[in-house]
């Protein structure tokens, strides 16, 4: 199989407000007749792009704040999803799952529900098949916040072409899982597919919590490397892992890429790997960007990345008929 032919993608992991690039803010902008805070392309890429001494996920976070301010009307909410999805159908993208959390857009007055309303018609506008994921936010005040995104995941769910998910986002070493153990139980139990950030920027421990609060999949969880029991729990488990290397690289959750990244490890130990963007406007990333650079600096192969597409489109929170569709056009078995 020639290098060139892996151009179609799946991303997993793709928070919507980390997606919104220089020219798909200034179209927000635009329609809804805001103010942008600096005049040139140059200086707002600056404040919506990760900088390369970037020290941890929390200075990483910070670049979340611009996008999020014109995301706080209807139409905002809907032109971004329907503006990002365009965005990585361009990119060869040929499925994804966009993740936000609902209650960080009611700044201006709107309710989650009409949050998710809005981003639903997006989704409908969109020129690739796609789905949503709802984020709780890890927090001090707002477990009424939390506990109502989960009520309206309830309300919303489908199995395709619309809410399909829960996550919880945020910053993990601050607010560890075991503050949201019973809101996900209480998900797990009421049938929400449920997929959690842990073992980014906490520990193994978090990976395996995030398993018994229900998770079937874990956003990176790269620091489960060297624990063979948590490992061997997500292997036996079935877990999938959404990892996104650029992302790890920038918030530093690991120190050094070449000696320490554990995408080859986890391969060869047999867990379900995919790669994902996470945030592809902060970090100045695409997912056929990820994919060169795990060939480039790992020697992923051709055989290892359509193995990962294929548990891509098996860890996907869509119909069964959808996933045939996708394996169809990927050409997995």
């Amino acid at each position: 199989m020639n290098r060139d032919t892996i151009s179609k993608y799946i991303d997993l992991h793709a928070h919507l407000d980390g997606s919104i690039t220089v020219e798909i803010l200034k179209k927000l902008a635009e329609i809804q007749q805001l103010e942008l805070p600096v005049a040139s392309d140059e200086e707002l890429k600056k404040l919506i792009t990760v900088s390369e001494d970037c020290q941890s996920l929390n200075e990483f976070l910070q670049c979340f704040e611009l996008p999020g301010k014109y995301m706080q009307t209807e139409q905002g909410i809907r032109e971004a999803v329907k503006l990002v999805l365009a965005n990585m159908a361009d990119g060869g993208v040929v499925y994804a799952e966009i993740r936000f959390a609902p209650q960080l857009h009611t700044f201006e007055g709107l309710s989650q529900s009409q949050v998710i309303e809005a981003a639903l018609a997006g989704l409908k506008e969109a020129p690739i098949p796609a789905n949503l994921i709802l984020c709780c936010m890890r927090g001090e005040d707002n477990a009424a916040q939390n506990k109502e995104t989960v009520e309206l995941a309830k309300k919303y769910l489908v199995e395709d072409g619309g809410v399909v998910a829960i996550d919880l986002a945020g910053a993990e070493g601050l607010y560890p899982n075991e503050r949201f153990k019973t809101l996900f139980e209480d998900a797990h139990a009421a049938g929400i597919p449920i997929t959690i950030h842990s073992g980014e920027a906490g520990g193994a421990e978090n990976v395996a919590s995030a398993i018994e609060m229900g998770a079937c999949r874990v956003g990176h969880g790269v620091r489960i490397a060297g624990n063979d029991r948590i490992m061997q729990l997500v292997k036996e488990k079935g877990i999938t892992l959404e990892m996104a290397p650029t992302s790890n690289r920038q918030t530093k959750t690991v120190a050094d890429m070449k000696a320490e990244y554990p995408l080859k490890q986890f391969l060869q130990y047999g867990l379900k790997v995919t790669i994902n963007t996470d945030d592809m406007a902060v970090e100045g990333t695409t997912l056929a960007d990820e994919f060169r650079y795990i060939e480039r600096e790992f020697g992923i192969t051709a055989e290892e990345e359509k193995r990962m597409l294929g548990y891509a489109v098996d860890a996907a929170f869509t119909s069964e008929a959808r996933k045939s569709e996708l394996r169809k056009m990927l050409a997995i078995e």
